[in-house]
């Protein structure tokens, strides 16, 4: 087994240093260049969409998810163990100086998630419970390749449902273990953790999509404050740390970090590695639950998910990174893993901090199961539409988070870590190539707010695009689109767009 992790592992190093990495930096540049820095320059528009009521049908009814449900949907997959396990790894590999690696990969790759999740929306179909699409959708649509987006689909399905769940499962038997028995010795407690987690996962995902992101909804934000509140309240008790916090923090990006031993490659691939299995910019995760809303503009989900990408590296990894560094951690003899996080709150908190922190860790791994699973099954049914196919999906999942809750975990980190830069690969060029068509979208969603209207997208505004099944009767929030009124609306504006180009 020894030998297949070390295999694993040097494989995966090999594909992010000499692939991964150059591709998503680059194209999280030209991105940036292209969209005039749209992940900066449109933030105000990120938080007035996300309250976006939900256009609804002719009975009245949503038409599917609203904005809001499909950001807690992403949110509850990126936030989870990358944002407490993921920051104390990367600060226990590559020190302080890769949390400002997190912090760049994320401004850099907030471009790269606005065009995914853009390209997510336009190119979304129906289904029972409204809509469904990302990567394996826009790749069959956009650019005629269905055996890519079956890759794609195959690619994410093993990665997230499966790998990426069964370490949020494992972290929450960890944590569960440790403070029910610090000193070891009850080998029961993950085996009960796993049929507590399995049943809960169950009663979830045999509920759909809907159910899913009601729960989401609720869980999200709650996790969200109460792991952002013991953060301010430790860097409050250590408030006199955080200018030397910062210092170390810039100062060790750029050279040798003495106090682990990293190199600047090592502080780096930390960093956009840790920071990419955080926050899932340009990986193609997220363009899943954006497809899922119902929207009036494509690029309104661009920017929504745009904004996941800054809450959870910007807040919640951040106040992972200060409960840490403010502690004084002895970073020489570190191990990878939650363990940094965990001594850091029991250290400023006491001990009663444990139980806490478990809730947070379930609270946080949890969900995310949900965003992953929810990932999966939208690609399982890009796949096949047979019932049958879904159920046994459905049912692997419980088996794996049971799985995951008894396991060892190194294994599973190397091969989620390698299984995610192939799926980064696959999305990155798919969304490079199908950049022009975002960036259009860019300028139609910026004109129409430019003249003062709530933007509304209507599919013969791209009169050379093929392989858009929606938005030809979508619904403002008030009601049906006066025809004649859009069709003189999408004139102008394809005169628009074509003296831009």
């Amino acid at each position: 087994m020894d030998a297949v992790n070390d295999f694993v592992l040097a494989a995966g190093d090999l594909l992010w240093t000499w692939i991964v990495l150059p591709v998503v930096v680059l194209l999280g540049l030209y991105f940036t260049a292209r969209s005039g820095v749209v992940q900066f320059r449109l933030i105000p528009e990120m938080f007035r969409t996300l309250t976006d009521k939900t256009p609804r049908d002719e009975s009245g009814e949503p038409q599917s998810v609203s904005a809001f449900q499909a950001f807690t949907i992403s949110a509850a997959s990126r936030v989870g163990v990358g944002n407490i396990a993921g920051v104390g790894t990367a600060i226990a590999i590559g020190g302080p100086g890769a949390v400002f690696w997190m912090w760049l990969m994320a401004f850099v790759g907030g471009a790269s998630s606005f065009v995914e999740s853009t390209l997510g929306q336009l190119f979304k179909v129906r289904d029972a419970d409204g809509f469904r699409g990302g990567p394996a959708y826009y790749i069959e649509r956009g650019l005629k390749a269905r055996w890519a987006g079956i890759l794609f689909a195959v690619i994410l399905i093993v990665c997230f449902p499966f790998a990426f769940s069964s370490l949020q499962a494992n972290t929450i038997s960890a944590t569960v273990s440790t403070t029910v028995a610090p000193d070891g010795g009850a080998d029961w407690i993950p085996w009960a953790i796993g049929v507590v987690l399995a049943a809960l996962t169950a009663l979830v995902v045999f509920g759909g999509v809907r159910r899913i992101a009601s729960v989401t909804q609720a869980v999200v934000p709650l996790m969200a404050l109460i792991y952002l509140l013991i953060g301010l309240v430790i860097v409050a008790m250590n408030i006199t740390r955080l200018p030397e916090v910062f210092a170390s923090i810039f100062s060790q990006a750029f050279g040798f970090n003495e106090v682990v031993g990293a190199t600047l490659g090592t502080i780096i691939m930390t960093g956009v590695k840790r920071g990419m299995f955080s926050n899932e910019a340009g990986l193609g995760s997220a363009p899943n639950a954006g497809a899922s809303a119902a929207v009036t503009h494509p690029v309104k989900q661009g920017l929504v998910q745009t904004l996941g990408v800054y809450f959870d590296t910007f807040l919640i990894c951040s106040i992972t990174a200060f409960i840490i560094l403010v502690s004084d951690p002895d970073l020489a003899d570190a191990a990878p893993g939650i363990g940094l996080t965990q001594d850091a709150i029991i250290a400023n908190l006491g001990s009663w901090a444990s139980v806490l922190l478990s809730i947070v860790i379930f609270l946080l791994a949890f969900s995310s199961i949900l965003g992953n699973y929810y990932y999966g099954e939208s690609n399982i049914e890009f796949i096949t539409a047979r019932p049958a196919v879904l159920t046994g999906y459905r049912l692997l999942v419980v088996v794996a988070i049971f799985v995951g809750s008894i396991a060892g975990a190194d294994l599973i980190w190397n091969f989620a870590d390698s299984m995610m830069g192939l799926m980064a690969i696959v999305n990155l060029v798919a969304i490079g190539l199908l950049s022009g068509v975002a960036f259009k979208l860019l300028r139609d969603y910026s004109h129409q707010r430019r003249q003062g209207r709530d933007p509304v997208f209507t599919r013969d505004l791209l009169p050379g695009v093929s392989g858009i099944e929606c938005w030809v009767d979508e619904r403002s929030v008030t009601g049906p689109i006066d025809v004649s009124v859009a069709h003189h609306q999408a004139d102008k504006h394809r005169d628009h767009l074509h003296r831009e180009d």
